[in-house]
């Protein structure tokens, strides 16, 4: 798990010091996905947190997180079984839902819109390289990428808020790491859901209408 934090540190890193990730090249980021709305009013920001918190693909990034972490017996606080899987996944929503609120919170102060666009219509390739990205990457309030600066600051600050509640093991620096991987992990995982699952409803409407193969 130290490895893929260090991987996703890496990649952050190596792709700002390139302007991979400010500047996308033709196939990437800018002219992939359209330029967002330029008005996202508190309304917005207010329905994206709700949405991201208890909507399905945040509910099922929610799914992989907590059974990574019962499976790696993280925190040894709870058991391997069904119980304690619902406990990881409750604390792992309470966090969810304080990172966003954060999020929100602090993008507002200069105009970051955290909504992910999907990359509808491009190669399979370019469509993953953006899922990964946009977990790393946000909008300015003119359409414009930029780091997610306001996430960054969001998702350890959220993590050392729920560790208040959660037990002593997780409050140390190597979990609280851990946590911060699976945090982004999470991320990407959400980006994915939002990517595809309209394609596969497509598709399954596609096969089950009378002309369907």
């Amino acid at each position: 798990m130290n490895i893929l934090i260090l991987c996703l540190l890496m990649a952050v890193i190596g792709a700002a010091q390139s302007n991979d990730l400010i500047s996308p090249t033709p196939s990437s980021v800018s002219n992939v996905v359209p330029s967002p709305p330029p008005a996202f009013t508190a309304h917005d920001r207010f329905r994206w947190i709700v949405l991201t918190t208890v909507g399905p693909k945040n509910l099922a990034a929610g799914v992989v997180v907590a059974g990574i972490n019962t499976w790696r017996d993280q925190p040894e606080d709870y058991t391997t079984h069904w119980d304690g899987f619902a406990h990881r996944y409750v604390n792992r929503l309470a966090a969810g839902g304080t990172s966003h609120v954060f999020e929100a919170g602090f993008g507002s102060l200069w105009g970051e819109d955290p909504r992910y666009f999907r990359a509808a219509g491009q190669p399979l390739r370019t469509r993953l390289d953006h899922v990964v990205k946009m977990a790393f990457v946000t909008h300015n309030r003119n359409g414009d990428p930029q780091l997610a600066y306001a996430r960054f600051i969001a998702v350890p600050s959220a993590i050392l808020v729920s560790n208040t509640w959660q037990p002593d093991s997780q409050t140390t620096t190597g979990r609280v790491s851990v946590q911060i991987g699976l945090a982004f992990m999470s991320r990407i995982i959400g980006n994915a859901f939002t990517e595809f699952t309209p394609d596969l409803r497509q598709r399954f409407k596609h096969d089950r209408s009378p002309g369907g193969n």
